[in-house]
């Protein structure tokens, strides 16, 4: 066990009957437990020259923003659709009843650059390969992922090109 896996709140039938919510704002309301998992989410990354974090909203953003501050690299936000002023481009990808989209705005990554995307969860697999996507349209050189927690049931890694690393700090 983590030094904060304790603070990861399990929500039964939520947000419907049948799903176990893994609530992570305990973890985020302390401070020091916080810090730690950044520094779990970073360990594989550190040395990897990383020039840009790329997290998935929403709450990606939280754990990618920080990560970027401490690795010195820039914060790229993959937005829902609607949320980017144009030029974007765009990955779609499927949910469990219809489809849903990630947008990039055109420009903010450069052709080559080191890029490292994070996300709060690794549930079936969908939002990560579209962010993988859009990072390739985008021209990325994706370094890696990290998540705070993998759902292993739901086999998401499964989905994951095997020669780009994927690092879960908590699996459930």
């Amino acid at each position: 066990m983590t030094s904060f896996e304790h603070l990861i709140r399990a929500v039964p039938d939520f947000p419907k009957s049948g799903v176990i919510f893994r609530d992570i704002t305990p973890l985020l309301a302390d401070g020091a437990a916080f810090a730690r998992c950044i520094d779990a989410l970073i360990e594989p990354w550190q040395g990897s020259q990383v020039q840009a974090v790329c997290g998935v909203e929403s709450r990606g953003f939280i754990f990618a923003a920080a990560m970027a501050q401490k690795l010195g690299a820039g914060f790229i936000p993959l937005r829902k659709p609607g949320k980017l002023p144009p030029p974007v481009m765009y990955a779609d990808y499927q949910l469990e009843y219809g489809t849903d989209r990630l947008e990039a705005r055109v420009g903010t990554v450069s052709q080559g650059e080191r890029v490292l995307l994070v996300d709060d969860v690794l549930a079936t697999g969908g939002t990560l390969g579209a962010a993988r996507n859009l990072l390739g349209q985008l021209g990325a050189e994706l370094v890696g992922a990290s998540v705070v927690i993998e759902l292993r049931a739901l086999q998401g890694r499964n989905l994951w090109p095997e020669n780009i690393p994927l690092h879960a700090v908590l699996h459930y």
